[in-house]
């Protein structure tokens, strides 16, 4: 059984990180070479792990999988590609441009969106020409491009040569500019991926709420740009086993319900349903599993185990509340609970006293609304709105840089401005704003800057003051906030991960990015652990086994501090839960009571109140 029926020639999967994307183009292929088709699978991942799923080396070159004949493989380095746009575009300006400009250009084109344009320029060729893979019944792409890459290659003033001249913004649009004799084959690989005989995009998530609203935004904007073929995969159902396995009984219970609840715009979607499987998907008989209803019904136990684990943040709240006031930041990627980790270390610090801003970018602000009151009358709650900063944003940009442009130029600028690292630069400004209010108090902020930003900013704002040597556009707060943020007295980051492959690889990636920027992380979060529950259910018991290799790995290697979190049988959805996940290994018996006091949901009792300092 394949995850998917009567698939069409060219394949692509794409959702956010660690729904298991990879596992389910992986499983795909397998399955359709095992029928006996001719398979070519590709992934664009920066950070691809195809050869630990599929057990055999892999280049960035047509490989033969070990064990399946038909199937051939190949990882796209777009980071490679990405660097050698960056060295032509920035290369004809050394020497002639002051340093702190060039460092800009360099930073402007060593983001997100650089990479992802990069990563078509190199699958482009295997989708739009069809004689590139005339030989492969199957293409399977492995992350398809986003729909802001699409409509960049598809905005004819995006190829007029116009960024070319502009070397003091910060646009993530650059490599455009050195591609234009590519122009053809991107128009051509536009046009297959909105065919629907030739190509379907599936879209990959989880039965929880957040994956299935960022698989609603991926959806919505690929069928504005013609891209219709959609199928839906839910990666992860879970069936409970053991009938007095509490854990289990309640897991099902969320999956049911996330099922229930899901949005309109993609229930009408054609949907495969994968169950949850007790391991990682590694390996080729682990593949061929995917699908099956009775895979995993049996657990195998292991010598391996972790010694004591630090459960809760108690630990991590008794060395940030010495210092008496501070910027806390909370980073990772969507899902993984960032904002309810940011939410419990806030009330933590305000229950010992402190005068606390929780600044969060929660989309449905039900962390604000759920904690209004008067118990906590140090805690104040502002929200900073993603889409209202942005456009605020967008305007003052269209303003300034904008006037002076013509038609064509607007055009283009308006469409860089739709891209992820516009929202992520104005969310950053209403971020210093808070700062900015509040220098005798803890700041804790949910979704902060990446490494990215910060540089990029820094960058920006480095190259102004040497060219016009004179005051910077840039706000005053955001001025001071740069070297605040590089402050380990004053500001502490803590990242958040998932006891997964995934997660932890893409936290890692993270570090490394936050220590470009002169940041080190303050500790490590890992949230949804098994490890001090005591399961019963065969799939949680495995699951529970397989988390010890990458809780070592961050232990061991990435983590100066860490606190890990149980699985929590519900959401947070108030202070009295916000409390527990503080800090409940104090006073507890054992880490298995610590946790079991986690789950004792005691009735809510609205205790904190919102400021909309900060906001504005």
């Amino acid at each position: 059984m394949t995850p998917l029926a009567k698939p069409t020639r060219n394949l692509f999967f794409t959702g956010k990180g660690g729904v298991g994307k990879t596992s389910m183009a992986c499983a795909t292929a397998v399955q359709l070479a095992e029928d006996g088709l001719r398979v070519l699978l590709v992934s664009t991942d920066p950070a691809s792990n195809l050869h630990d799923v599929l057990a055999t080396k892999i280049d960035n070159e047509p490989t033969p999988i070990n064990g399946v004949p038909n199937l051939l493989a190949m990882n796209i380095d777009p980071a490679e590609s990405a660097r050698q746009y960056r060295e032509r575009m920035v290369a004809p300006y050394r020497g002639v441009l002051p340093d702190a400009a060039v460092a800009s250009m360099e930073e402007q084109f060593s983001g997100s969106c650089t990479l992802e344009i990069a990563a078509f320029d190199e699958f482009s060729r295997l989708l739009g020409d069809d004689s590139a893979t005339s030989q492969y019944d199957h293409v399977i792409f492995d992350t398809a491009p986003t729909g802001h890459t699409l409509r960049l290659l598809t905005l004819p003033s995006a190829w007029s040569g116009f960024m070319e001249a502009n070397t003091t913004g910060t646009s993530c649009l650059g490599p455009l500019a050195g591609l234009q004799a590519q122009q053809k084959l991107y128009q051509q690989s536009v046009a297959a991926l909105s065919n629907a005989q030739k190509t379907t995009l599936v879209l990959v998530t989880r039965p929880e709420m957040s994956a299935l609203r960022e698989a609603v935004r991926t959806s919505g904007e690929l069928k504005q740009l013609g891209v219709k073929n959609q199928r839906l995969v839910v990666n992860g159902m879970f069936s409970a086993q053991a009938d007095d396995d509490e854990f289990a009984a309640a897991m099902q219970l969320r999956c049911e319900q996330a099922l229930e609840s899901m949005p309109a715009e993609i229930a009408s979607l054609p949907r495969t349903s994968i169950p949850l499987l007790p391991a990682g998907l590694l390996g080729i008989e682990a593949l061929k599993l995917v699908g099956r209803t009775n895979a995993g019904s049996e657990f195998t136990p292991s010598d391996e185990s972790l010694p004591e684990l630090p459960v809760g943040l108690h630990a991590l709240l008794e060395e940030i509340s010495e210092a008496g006031h501070g910027v806390v930041m909370t980073m990772g990627k969507g899902g993984v609970g960032k904002t309810t980790v940011a939410a419990s270390l806030a009330v933590a610090l305000a229950d010992r006293g402190y005068d606390v801003l929780l600044s969060t970018t929660d989309p449905a602000a039900h962390l604000a609304t759920a904690m209004e009151g008067d118990g906590l009358p140090n805690l104040a709650v502002s929200r900073i709105d993603p889409v209202q900063e942005t456009k605020e944003y967008t305007a003052e940009v269209m303003a300034t840089a904008g006037a002076d442009l013509d038609e064509q130029g607007r055009a283009l600028l308006e469409e860089d401005l739709r891209s992820p690292c516009t929202e992520e630069i104005a969310v950053f400004r209403a971020f210093a704003r808070a700062v900015a209010s509040g220098n005798d108090r803890f700041v804790v902020l949910d979704t902060a800057p990446t490494g990215h930003t910060i540089l990029l900013l820094d960058s920006a704002l480095a190259y102004h003051r040497e060219v016009t040597r004179q005051s910077s556009q840039m706000p005053d707060y955001v001025e001071a906030l740069l070297p605040r943020l590089r402050d380990p007295k004053f500001a502490r980051v803590l990242i958040v991960t998932l006891p997964e492959a995934t997660p932890v690889h893409e936290a890692t990636q993270l570090q490394e990015d936050l220590r470009r920027a002169d940041i080190d992380p303050f500790a490590w979060v890992i949230n949804q652990s098994f490890q001090p529950l005591p399961v019963c259910d065969p799939v949680l018991q495995q699951r529970k086994q397989n988390e010890v290799s990458y809780i070592r790995e961050v232990s061991k290697s990435l983590a100066q501090r860490l606190a890990v979190l149980p699985w929590k049988k519900k959401s947070a959805t108030g202070v009295s839960s916000l409390r527990q996940i503080a800090g409940d290994s104090v006073g507890a018996g054992s880490a298995v009571e610590a946790a079991r006091h986690q789950h004792e949901q005691g009735p809510f009792s609205p205790s904190v109140k919102t400021d909309k300092a900060g906001t504005k």
